[in-house]
């Protein structure tokens, strides 16, 4: 039996362990949908596009070429693939849209834990008319002050148009990094720790508004407020988080009442989950401050319709617990350590191979 087929073993049965939980759709949601490009194996970042509605931009993580590729949320087609002229794309793993309608792409994974000195940034234009086309981005090399490290998720603020990155925790605390003020393609741009934040995380993404900040893991995500000042407290509301195979990504839809979670493998899904009471951009909350969308029942729920195997937060405390019931949590826990486990395994072979 090979490293894989005992890692396949594993998932298929932790999956068959977890029950499904019948989502809910509010009217007008948004539908998931499996995007069905074979080229697209390990989708690792997603980005909602303003001037394309219902088109999400997303990529493959490394080894695959320099293509973006635009899929379309109602048939999970993809529309378009831009290729990025002399473009490296060693270890992709985020894409976010700044203010100015661009794409930026990080290039910022590093499988190795403080290997690579510098990563990169990519931007392009995102296109007014959906075809193929080949493009040269810009290219922005990256450092931090306090050396290297491995992250996979990349935000741009819509509105300062600053961009920040979160690494991963591994043996030490994640982070939040805080670029310079306007990126430079001439100089290195030495991003700067601004936070800790104890999640292992694979992808964020700020709010159509910028007042919310999402950063999420493998199977948790946590909402924090964003003030002039940067990163707020965290919103204590439950923020349900789909189970995915290898959850990877997620993006604001363009009217910032849904996430859209991603996951890599082939034929992947991608899961809307609505948004209510302070998970909510301060944009959609009500003149009056009455919660949109407000509890039932007087059930603290996490303020989202939970989509199918949604699990809760293990690290929530008792005011976040999402009515549930107690064997759920536990098989959710069962379900991560499988994916930990697949994740581990694939991360080991990629070291390996890259190494010889």
């Amino acid at each position: 039996m090979t490293v894989w087929s005992a890692a396949a073993g594993v998932m298929s049965a932790v999956l068959l362990a977890v029950p499904a939980v019948p989502a809910v759709a509010a009217e007008g949601a948004p539908e998931p949908f499996v995007i069905e490009d074979e080229r697209i194996t390990e989708s690792s970042g997603l980005a909602a596009s303003v001037r394309h509605p219902g088109v999400y931009w997303t990529h493959n993580d490394s080894g695959y070429g320099p293509y973006l590729y635009a899929v379309d949320g109602a048939t999970g087609r993809t529309v378009a693939t831009l290729t990025l002229q002399g473009a490296e794309m060693r270890d992709v793993e985020a894409i976010h849209f700044g203010p100015d309608g661009a794409l930026y792409v990080g290039d910022i994974g590093d499988n190795f834990d403080g290997a690579w000195d510098e990563v990169w940034i990519y931007r392009v234009p995102e296109p007014a008319v959906l075809a193929d086309a080949t493009v040269v981005p810009d290219v922005y090399r990256v450092r931090y002050d306090d050396g290297p490290r491995d992250a996979e998720s990349l935000m741009v603020h819509p509105e300062t148009g600053r961009v920040y990155i979160a690494s991963k925790k591994r043996k030490e605390p994640g982070a939040l990094y805080a670029g310079p003020e306007t990126l430079s393609t001439t100089e290195v741009n030495t991003f700067e720790r601004v936070a800790d934040i104890d999640l292992w995380m694979t992808d964020g993404a700020f709010s159509p508004d910028g007042t919310r900040l999402v950063l999420r893991g493998y199977f948790t995500a946590h909402m924090y407020r964003w003030t002039d000042e940067g990163l707020g407290e965290r919103v204590q509301r439950q923020l349900l988080v789909p189970v995915q195979p290898q959850g990877e990504s997620v993006t604001f839809t363009p009217d910032g009442r849904y996430l859209m979670y991603g996951s890599e493998g082939e034929g992947s899904e991608v899961v809307p989950v609505e948004l209510k009471g302070d998970l909510l951009p301060e944009s959609l909350h009500p003149v009056d401050g009455a919660e949109d969308g407000g509890d039932t029942d007087g059930a603290d729920t996490d303020g989202a319709e939970a989509p199918p195997g949604a699990g809760s937060d293990p690290e929530a405390g008792p005011e976040e617990t999402s009515g549930e019931s107690e064997t759920f949590p536990r098989l959710v826990v069962v379900f991560a350590l499988g994916t930990v486990l697949v994740v581990a395994l694939r991360r080991l072979l990629f070291s390996r191979s890259r190494s010889r």
